[in-house]
């Protein structure tokens, strides 16, 4: 009996409980953080340097970008010379090939509009092996990709990699007719807008270390997964895929920061930590700066991968329902000849759009089919444009 008078209260307490939650809202959502963030690597290869400075912003707010404008920043070597970069837009600051020294030591130096210097720490450069090689594995629910590469010489050991996809799609229907204002027409080979190309990103923190093993060499080291009913492998699909060599303190910078925001969905999940870089504010040393500067040569290969070279099972899935719907020049309501072509296809701000003519008898056009723009229009999710490296 006592057992169960017990229960009674403990849920009592539990009922109570629930109804008396308030929510809660850590100050931190709204604190005043403006710290500044820098993104980037200074290039020692043949290539361009790019870095991007912005600001966090509050998690309460209303944007989700803050980039640091008219900064002047430069790269600096520890023989006193300096290679400015310049502003590109949007927070980015880059310049052509440097032509750097790899025997010396190099530092990126920050000037906001404010007044205040940033400087990282000198760092040496660091040895990046060229990437042996992207592949990818079938998988039963879909493509894993992969990278490998390794260093004979046995002092790299810590890697970072990032990607962009490319891909081309096609919409659902095609779109072979549109209106003038006055009469449907045949597209134009400009108008068409049945097949695209899209691209993405990485958003995900890549790492990888041979540090516990006897040779320099990263085998098969996962880059992303592709679902097999992906759109992106419906006709062809290319990967480009970027290398970093790390060192140490910039491996566990990379660490701990993926740990911050890619872990933390569990409470069997690490906790929050400091992120320590390599970028001080020399004008206020108190002041947290988020970002760590390396300095290597960038590696890269790009791959790509067709339909035909992927399981016949496989078939994408479109992102939207989608259906056809007729409209006749003649369709009889209560007794009464509508034409909806007129009515519903021939206006310059129709919403449907226009697939394919319907004949009945041959060659004679009593209509045409309709549908939406998202089923149709290819250009909402992607651009018809080629890009220049498309084989």
């Amino acid at each position: 009996m006592g057992r169960f008078r017990n229960t009674i209260v403990i849920i009592t307490i539990l009922i109570v409980g629930i109804n008396c939650k308030t929510p809660y809202e850590p100050s931190i959502i709204a604190s005043n953080g403006n710290y500044l963030v820098v993104e980037g690597v200074i290039n020692t290869a043949q290539d361009s340097t790019v870095i991007k400075l912005s600001r966090t912003v509050n998690l309460s707010g209303k944007t989700n970008s803050n980039p640091e404008l008219n900064a002047i920043v430069a790269v600096e070597d520890n023989q006193s010379s300096s290679y400015p970069l310049q502003e590109i837009g949007n927070g980015k600051y880059a310049s052509p090939s440097l032509n750097l020294d790899n025997t010396r030591q190099y530092r990126l130096r920050i000037i906001t509009s404010s007044g205040k210097t940033y400087l990282s720490d000198l760092e040496a450069v660091r040895s990046n092996p060229p990437i042996d090689s992207v592949g990818y594995l079938i998988q039963s629910s879909g493509m894993q990709l992969y990278i490998n590469t390794h260093n004979p010489n046995n002092n790299t050991r810590y890697y970072r990699w990032d990607y962009s996809e490319t891909w081309r799609f096609h919409a659902e229907y095609q779109s072979q007719y549109i209106t003038d204002g006055t009469e449907i027409v045949l597209r134009t080979p400009d108008q068409q807008i049945y097949y695209c190309f899209a691209n993405n990103n990485s958003s995900t923190i890549l790492l990888g270390s041979s540090a516990k093993l006897q040779q320099d060499v990263i085998y098969q080291n996962p880059i992303t997964q592709i679902p097999s009913t992906s759109e992106k492998i419906e006709l062809k699909y290319s990967i480009l895929v970027k290398q970093y060599a790390l060192s140490t303190d910039e491996y566990n910078f990379w660490v701990n920061l993926k740990k911050n925001t890619e872990q933390l969905g569990s409470i069997f999940d690490p906790q929050p930590s400091n992120i320590n870089g390599n970028v001080h504010c020399t004008t206020n040393p108190s002041e947290i700066v988020i970002g760590y500067v390396g300095v290597t040569s960038i590696q890269q290969k790009r791959i790509f991968i067709s339909s035909e070279q992927l399981p016949i099972t496989w078939v994408p899935a479109y992102p939207y329902e989608c259906q056809q719907d007729s409209n006749l020049y003649c369709k009889l309501v209560d007794g009464k000849c509508v034409n909806q072509v007129q009515n519903n296809l021939i206006p310059v701000n129709s919403s449907e759009f226009i697939t394919s003519a319907i004949y009945k008898p041959s060659p004679l056009i009593v209509g045409y089919l309709g549908t939406t723009q998202s089923c149709a229009d290819c250009t909402i999710r992607g651009a018809t444009k080629q890009p220049d490296f498309w084989r």
